[in-house]
């Protein structure tokens, strides 16, 4: 399992069941709308805080990120 590509699925899943874009993101955590992007594509590796900080600025539990989903599952 490619983890990257798991929390960018997770994370732009999640936003998007916020009702946020990623410049709404971006404004309330400080990560530019090109690193969120990048994320969400799987091509980057963030750290255990930069998972709790998007997180928390989800309002979720950082273990959200982490998750399999449905994809992951049926690997």
């Amino acid at each position: 399992m490619d983890m990257r590509k798991l929390v960018g699925r997770n994370f732009a899943r999640l936003r998007k069941e916020k009702g946020l874009t990623q410049e709404e993101v971006e404004a309330r955590s400080g990560f530019s709308q090109q690193y969120l992007s990048s994320l969400e594509r799987g091509n980057r590796n963030p750290t255990i805080i930069t998972l709790y900080e998007l997180a928390q600025t989800l309002g979720v539990s950082h273990m959200a990120l982490v998750e399999p989903d449905d994809e992951a599952r049926s690997k």
